[in-house]
């Protein structure tokens, strides 16, 4: 057994002998090879400086490259929806029309048309693929000098990298940093991230990023309402997308687009029967440029485009919420009725007001020395939505004949030509037999704005004619004189220092001692009367008399209506109004917006709430981020319901007049819908307040008033603020407008009554003399002699007891006495006196108002 150890051990080491034999005698080959042959020394210094080359090289491409994994937070840039009150889309503000999806919302075959035309191993491939790079390479080669460019073999996850981390650069350094960056991404994604990360991203033309959006664009449909043609057509985008969408190439899109479906029946994903008829459909693309689904609502959008911006930046770099990049979803309180409404009455009167007054010049002027004048056009974004016009320039100008051209290139004779036209001025035409004809837009403008009295949500603003044009929104940015729709506040302010409706107040020339410099001062009613007597306080702003509103102001205080303007809002920022009476008749300068949001705080009981066209904003997540309304609700996300009273909101805004004091405001101006200067909305049948204004010259014309449930406020003048003609007053003009936009929303309007307060006494009294009347009741007639007033505790007038009124009374006393002393028994006769007893006894001893 020893001999067999020894045999074995002897065996092994003969074995490790002849291993050390071997090893030494490789390396003494290598080394007399390395000493002999001079091409063994050079292939063994190209392998080792090629093999160190290749370490330093991707370690040079690899070591600044992005992380992949930032792609787990990856978050594509988006657009902002916008949503009107309805929840309805109404606009998108975007730079690219983006629309992000999510793996479960990719329609199977449109992920296996994109598979087929891009990458047929990507669901098998660790990101790259062989044998498409090798044939890339040789690509490559075989056209290197020749300007043509390679096609790229790059995979999905190649391409997810080029988009999204590495950009766009046609280099070979980017190929390998592309296909370096694919193998990191797939360690780091799942197949299914990857390539939504991809039909989100990939650009497809026509300013769309994402097959969303590509569906949108060519067919105008949503991804899941795509049929397999149209499928396999997008599919082909990615390749060529400016080339495959022009109509001349559309034989070429069409062979691309079938060799997609054969490939997609070649790889099991459809029948040849599904193949061939989908290949018989022709490409169906949407001709032209996508209209977006917007509403007519610029000067809207564009306020809240401007407030958005100012809450969180404009582009990507200003922040995750931005409004091009944030996929912003905001909700707003337009309605797009209303909005319509509001258009159509504002220009309504502003092309009644230019009527025959010819044309009133050019939109705009192009210098035709800068260029192709049809370019610059189409460079300026004017255009206009109304009837058939469109906005074009003047190519062409020979004697009384003349040339149009449109952004779309085309060019055509232009009939009915002014004078004073010349080539350059950009026009509004509209067609005409095989031409088109000048139209005038109407120089005068003015603004509308219709809000929510109890929240302050701006339901529609209108800025002029129309924002294509400009984007000056005269509703929110021009500040006019309101001229007598001021006095509402006047009136107010004597209310809250000791006057009432039913206060006579002097008709008569008010002047007063300005100084040395300017003397005396004397103010008149409109049209220059000098009045005379006295009225009730109802009177004076039922009929708009300047004297009695001075006289109110002057008794009241000038720095005290100063103080009601201020609290109400009505000054413009960085403006103070001084307390001069002229400003009692409406000198100060203020906006649409604010003149309306402090007729609503009227409405509202005294509490003003600013004006709103946002109601919140959530982030791409749907989180709430931001919100217009900022009122807790206690208990209102209790876990369990405690048996106590159901949580309620508090009230909004901030109280800044008497409740009492706005409502006895509201009832006057109510009169001058019914009686007074407004009685043009009369007919509307719906209880109205409102007051009409006209500045002087006239240069505007104002009308603010509503409803409980709408007010809305509208002027009309010249930008540049010049006379508009003697003929011009509020209630003969702006109160049209609002006429109009009621006629079109009546539905919008309840038709409930508005609420007194608490502390409100109804009282009849004669509206002429302001006396209480006990013997007569409000018929509802606007002219009646006997109405409601509404009056404060102890305000009301004085009764007048008459002589006939005490001896009755006297009766009724004697006959409570004889029965008293007749007891009992005889408590169930009635005597003639009782009889005599009025029905309405409490009422006139002032225990009911």
């Amino acid at each position: 057994m020893s001999d067999n150890i020894s045999a074995e051990a002897d065996s092994g080491n003969g074995f490790t002998r002849r291993i050390s034999r071997g090893g030494s005698g490789a390396w003494t080959n290598v080394r007399h090879a390395w000493e002999t042959r001079r091409w063994f020394r050079v292939l063994f210094y190209a392998l080792g400086g090629g093999l160190l080359l290749a370490i330093i090289g991707w370690f040079w491409l690899a070591h600044d490259l992005p992380d992949a994994e930032k792609l787990l937070d990856y978050e594509p840039n988006l657009p902002s929806v916008v949503r009107g009150i309805d929840g309805e889309i109404v606009h998108r503000y975007e730079r690219e029309r983006r629309v992000e999806l999510q793996f479960r919302d990719m329609p199977e075959q449109l992920l296996n048309a994109y598979v087929s035309a891009e990458d047929e191993t990507f669901w098998s491939h660790n990101g790259i693929d062989v044998g498409g790079f090798t044939n890339a390479v040789f690509d490559y080669m075989s056209k290197l000098g020749s300007g043509e460019r390679a096609v790229g073999g790059s995979t999905i996850t190649q391409q997810v990298a080029k988009n999204i981390l590495v950009g766009n650069e046609y280099s070979v350094t980017r190929k390998l940093k592309e296909m370096i960056l694919a193998t990191r991404i797939e360690g780091v994604l799942e197949k299914e991230e990857i390539i939504t990360l991809y039909l989100n991203e990939i650009p497809l033309g026509r300013r769309s990023f994402g097959v969303q959006a590509a569906s949108l664009a060519y067919f105008d449909k949503d991804v899941d309402d795509l049929e397999l043609h149209e499928m396999a057509y997008l599919a082909i985008l990615p390749r060529a997308p400016e080339e495959y969408s022009r109509e001349r190439n559309f034989d070429i899109a069409r062979e691309r687009r079938n060799l997609v479906l054969r490939q997609m029946e070649d790889n099991g994903y459809i029948t040849q029967a599904q193949m061939n008829a989908a290949q018989a459909q022709p490409l169906g693309i949407v001709q032209g440029q996508r209209q977006q689904r917007s509403a007519d609502a610029g000067y809207f959008l564009e306020e809240v485009r401007r407030q958005l911006i100012g809450l969180f930046g404009e582009e990507s770099e200003d922040g995750r919420n931005s409004v091009y990049a944030g996929g912003l979803w905001v909700r707003t309180s337009l309605d797009t009725e209303m909005q319509d409404a509001a258009r159509d009455a504002l220009r309504g009167a502003m092309l009644r007001y230019q009527g025959n007054r010819g044309w009133s010049g050019p939109i705009a002027t192009i210098n035709p020395d800068n260029g192709d004048l049809i370019a610059q056009l189409r460079s300026s974004y004017l255009s206009i939505n109304y009837e058939d016009w469109r906005v074009g320039v003047v190519t062409q100008r020979d004697g009384g004949s003349a040339t149009i051209g449109f952004t779309s290139g085309e060019e055509a004779p232009l009939s009915n030509v002014p004078n004073d036209l010349a080539v350059g001025h950009v026009i509004a035409a509209s067609p005409s037999g095989n031409g088109w004809r000048v139209r005038t837009v109407p120089e005068v403008s003015g603004g509308f704005l219709a809000m929510q009295p109890d929240s302050g949500r701006i339901l529609a603003m209108q800025g002029g004619f129309d924002s294509r044009l400009g984007a000056f929104n005269r509703a929110t940015q021009a500040n006019r004189q309101p001229g007598s729709t001021v006095k509402p506040f006047v009136y107010a302010t004597g209310l809250d220092n000791g006057m009432t409706p039913a206060t006579m107040v002097p008709d008569k020339q008010y002047c007063y001692y300005q100084g040395g410099n300017l003397g005396e001062k004397c103010f008149t009613n409109f049209g220059g009367s000098r009045g005379g007597g006295e009225y009730p306080m109802r009177y004076g702003l039922e009929q708009s008399k300047n004297l009695m509103t001075v006289h109110i102001a002057m008794d009241s205080g000038m720095e005290q209506v100063i103080d009601t303007f201020e609290n109400a809002g009505l000054e413009p920022e960085g403006v103070d109004y001084q307390p001069y009476p002229a400003f009692a008749l409406g000198a100060g300068d203020t906006t649409v917006e604010r003149m309306t949001a402090a007729y609503a705080m009227l409405v509202n009981h005294g509490r003003l709430n600013e004006p709103t066209v946002i109601d919140y904003v959530q982030d791409r997540d749907g989180k709430v981020i931001w919100r217009a309304d900022e009122r807790e609700c206690t208990g209102c996300n209790m876990d369990e319901y405690d048996g106590g009273a159901m949580p309620r909101f508090g009230r909004t805004g901030r109280q800044v007049m008497d409740a009492r004091t706005a409502f006895q405001t509201v009832h006057m101006l109510e009169g001058v819908v019914q009686r007074g200067t407004a009685t043009r909305l009369r007919d509307l049948d719906i209880p109205l307040f409102g007051k009409t204004g006209t500045s002087t010259g006239p240069t505007n014309a104002w009308f603010v008033g509503g409803s409980p449930d709408i007010v809305a406020g509208t002027y009309l003048g010249f930008d540049q603020p010049r006379n508009m003609g003697g003929y011009i007053q509020g209630g003969n003009t702006a109160a049209p407008i609002f006429k109009s936009f009621a006629e079109q929303v009546k539905d919008r309007f309840s038709g409930r009554p508005f609420i007194a307060p608490d502390g409100v006494r109804m009282v009849r009294i004669d509206r002429r003399t302001g006396r209480r009347v006990f013997d007569g009741w409000p018929t509802g007639e606007p002219t009646a002699a006997v109405i409601w007033e509404a009056f404060k505790p102890d305000t009301e007038p004085r009764r007048s007891q008459r002589q006939d009124e005490i001896d009755a009374m006297r009766e009724v006393i004697l006959a409570q006495l004889r029965r008293r002393e007749r007891g009992p028994a005889v408590s169930s006769r009635r005597s003639q006196a009782e009889e005599t007893e009025p029905e309405d006894f409490a009422e006139e001893q002032g225990g009911i108002y």
